[in-house]
């Protein structure tokens, strides 16, 4: 009786479009008050013991390393550094985009800032270039996606913490996959712009170019090396990225001052304001199911209807796109990796490789409506149409799910560089 009760109001909720915040918290108010011996004050046990992780501090300081980039000037450097090393390719512009986009995606971790950052740039020099508008919309938005499958990605930061996953491991297995997309988009753009050339190879504008990024380029490479080295955790490594990218933005490159920080600080606060309680609240159901063994006996109880390896991933694949177009990446990790992460354990499926799985498919989400938040950035950032962004992206969302397929099925692409 009391798990129809629950359900009923999960679907009364829904029904009443109230956001994620107050489903999760409702129906974790509900099992705490209803289930075990009605112990509802254990609910504020475990979400305090939700927000009191040292890796937590990594999500906004990351956050906050990107708005301050995205603000900066960085995100142009490193566009003009990636024109001068593709202009004497065969739409080469278009190439640009993407390696620029892959660029920033490697200093940000957010899928909404690097098309922010490198849309605002590249949208104007695509479209006066020539290039049609549905295509640089379509290759900016996708390209956006990179955000959140190159690490240092906070989607992926989110996965490890809630099923204690190696996060170091989930930032070296999205290495892989993001290759394989760069490389689709790239071949997209060369072959449907074959013909169109931007001129050769122009030694002084590429030392020009260097010179204005070279301050840009070793942020990664710290942050990256400095985790796979070693050297210091994530949470420390996003520290460093907050301290180079105020040192690159405010000391060296003078393009924001001390009132532009503080402003980006707070613009970077509310955003978080609005994560924390959904992270708090799905920890502490997920703390309460997990002592209840309701993902064991789901794991159970689907292996049975489940006949094998290549079926689950068909059906998780299907249920994350499906979720991926209602529900912001975030919240769908933190309510689906605790239960789909167990079951794709128990048909042998590498819970390093299943977190990309995951997290790809719920960034192709970032494209379809009816809630895309690409889409929606994308409408404000270059004033265009929810349908005319929608129609520029579908060519990649399809070019995207190829990719995905391969992810999927081929787990050497993500695991390569975790075993090796």
């Amino acid at each position: 009786m009391e798990m129809w009760l629950l359900v009923g109001l999960i679907v009364l909720l829904m029904v009443l479009r109230q956001p994620v915040l107050v489903l999760l918290g409702c129906a974790a108010l509900f099992v705490y008050s209803v289930f075990n011996d009605g112990r509802p004050e254990y609910a504020v046990y475990d979400i305090w013991f939700a927000v009191n992780q040292e890796v937590l501090l990594a999500i906004p300081l990351f956050v906050l390393a990107g708005a301050v980039m995205s603000k900066g000037s960085i995100a142009e450097r490193i566009i003009d550094l990636m024109r001068e090393v593709t202009r004497p390719v065969p739409g080469g512009l278009a190439l640009a985009a993407v390696l620029s986009c892959a660029g920033f995606a490697a200093i940000s971790g957010s899928a909404a800032v690097t098309l922010l950052a490198v849309g605002g740039i590249m949208y104007k020099a695509l479209t006066e270039a020539g290039y049609s508008k549905s295509f640089s919309i379509g290759m900016l938005c996708s390209g956006g996606v990179l955000g959140i499958i190159i690490p240092p990605s906070i989607p992926l930061i989110l996965y490890g913490y809630i099923t204690q996953t190696s996060i170091a491991k989930l930032f070296l297995a999205g290495i892989g996959p993001a290759l394989v997309m760069i490389a689709v988009f790239a071949v997209y753009a060369f072959v449907l712009n074959v013909r169109r050339r931007e001129g050769g190879w122009r030694i002084t504008g590429f030392v020009r170019a260097l010179g204005r990024a070279a301050f840009a380029i070793p942020i990664p490479v710290v942050i990256l090396g400095g985790i796979y080295g070693g050297i210091f955790t994530v949470t420390e490594a996003a520290a460093v990225a907050v301290i180079l990218a105020v040192a690159v933005e405010v000391v060296l490159h003078r393009d924001l001052s001390l009132a532009d920080l503080k402003a980006v600080t707070v613009e970077s606060g509310k955003l978080l304001g609005s994560l924390y309680p959904v992270l708090a609240f799905a920890f502490s159901l997920n703390v309460f199911l997990t002592a209840e063994g309701v993902p064991q006996a789901l794991v159970a109880e689907l292996n049975e209807m489940i006949s094998g390896r290549t079926e689950f991933l068909l059906l998780a694949n299907i249920l994350l796109l499906g979720v991926g177009m209602v529900i912001d990446v975030g919240s769908a990790t933190l309510v689906l990796a605790p239960l789909l992460q167990p079951l794709a354990e128990a048909q042998g499926v590498d819970p390093v490789h299943f977190g990309i799985i995951m997290i790809v498919n719920l960034g192709i989400g970032y494209l379809t409506p009816p809630l895309g938040l690409n889409l929606i950035v994308a409408m404000a950032a270059f004033k265009e149409s929810f349908w005319t962004v929608t129609k520029a992206v579908l060519p990649f969302i399809v070019l995207m799910l190829g990719a995905l397929m391969v992810i999927a099925f081929v787990p050497e692409i993500a695991l390569y560089f975790v075993n090796g």
